[in-house]
């Protein structure tokens, strides 16, 4: 009995030192508090997927991933710019408004519009009430303004306008989260 009495309170002191040990005061890496010392690191920036999908040179995603919108204009309109020239092959003003309403890098909702007219880029182009909808297919959108009539009729490249993928394959929910089921 003697020898069973002893075994328990061994295992209860054993105990008693694992969670002492586990409990601390140390509140900088408390997840719960209210400390003001915490660091968090950006990974990506896609308010306009293509500002650095496309415009960007794959050596500046780092780049504009860690700034801010902020110095978009200053960093990256040139480059932005050459793009819509050299190799979309537009003009000067297809550039200039392109660049005028993809820089800074954000998607800009205009609350005193209606919410009707959500969608990406409304804001510049529709006098709309921007942010991007479920359904918004950014990316054929954005090649229809580089490369399409959208802005120019001239010098366009038609069929660049769409990178051929249909529809979501699943139907976005009609309540929150509104994501369409896996697959």
């Amino acid at each position: 009995m003697k020898m069973r009495h002893r075994m328990l309170l061994g295992l209860g002191a054993l105990a008693l030192v694992l969670t002492g040990g586990a409990c601390n005061d140390d509140t900088d890496n408390d997840i719960t508090g209210t400390g003001n010392d915490r660091i968090y690191v950006q990974v990506e920036r896609l308010g306009n997927p293509l500002v650095s999908e496309v415009f960007l040179a794959k050596r500046n995603h780092g780049f504009h991933n860690a700034g801010k919108p902020s110095t978009d204009v200053a960093s990256h309109a040139t480059e932005l710019k050459a793009f819509v020239t050299t190799v979309a092959g537009r003009d000067a003003a297809v550039a200039n408004t392109l660049a005028s309403v993809l820089l800074p890098d954000m998607l800009i909702v205009q609350t005193d519009k209606a919410t009707t007219t959500a969608g990406w880029l409304t804001w510049a182009l529709a006098n709309g009430y921007g942010g991007r909808k479920l359904t918004d297919d950014v990316v054929d959108a954005g090649l229809s303004a580089i490369f399409g009539s959208l802005l120019s009729p001239n010098n366009v490249s038609a069929g660049l306008t769409t990178d051929n993928v249909s529809q979501n394959d699943k139907p976005f929910m009609t309540t929150f989260p509104y994501l369409a089921a896996a697959n």
